[in-house]
């Protein structure tokens, strides 16, 4: 994790300083989040924080949890991640397992709080990670339905073209970060149902 420090260091005074409020509608996992810049924006009508750090894992979102996530003292939480721990080649029951490790830490420390999980999206840059994709999503709704106050925000369907593949007209050039069109498909998908998923 030490590849991570330098910055999941510069997020922990920005906390500490107030520039990243606490009390808020929280956003945490991987760069989807970190590098949505308009996320204030269009969620202007919520109280809305950003910790998300770049490349993170699911794995690294557990590891940092109580140095960020608990620091935040967030509102309600909504987490983007696994999409790296496929990317990196962990196995898929790894992976499960790294979410059920993140579900624990939130009961331990914030059980009331409306849990959302964004699925894994389709990229043109991880097609041939597909079948890892639908399964670790199929997981992860599977087990968040079963939970109280736990959500599945599945963005997948959304993001296909016609043929069913990927939409490459939602990415950057990289085939991996979204451009505007993606992040206003997610924006509107966490909309339709903000009353759930995030707290006035």
């Amino acid at each position: 994790m030490v590849w991570y420090e330098e910055e999941v260091g510069k997020l922990e005074a920005k906390i500490k300083n107030g520039t990243i409020k606490k009390d808020q509608n929280l956003f945490y996992g991987s760069s989807s989040f970190k590098l949505w810049d308009t996320l204030v924006d269009d969620l202007d009508m919520f109280d809305v924080s950003n910790i998300a750090f770049g490349g993170s894992t699911l794995e690294a979102c557990v590891f940092f949890f109580e140095r960020l996530v608990i620091a935040s003292r967030p509102k309600s939480l909504i987490l983007y991640a696994g999409d790296n721990d496929i990317g990196d080649g962990k196995s898929i029951d790894k992976i499960c397992f790294f979410l059920n490790n993140f579900l624990i830490k939130l009961d331990t420390y914030f059980p009331q709080i409306p849990f959302s999980f964004i699925s894994v999206k389709p990229s043109p840059a991880r097609e041939h990670l597909d079948w890892q994709i639908r399964e670790f999503n199929r997981y992860a709704k599977e087990r968040l339905n079963a939970r109280n106050n736990s959500y599945f925000i599945d963005i997948y369907p959304k993001m296909l073209d016609k043929q069913g593949r990927p939409n490459k007209y939602l990415f950057k050039p990289d085939g991996l970060h979204m451009n505007n069109l993606g992040y206003e498909i997610w924006k509107n998908e966490i909309l339709k149902n903000s009353d759930i998923y995030l707290v006035q």
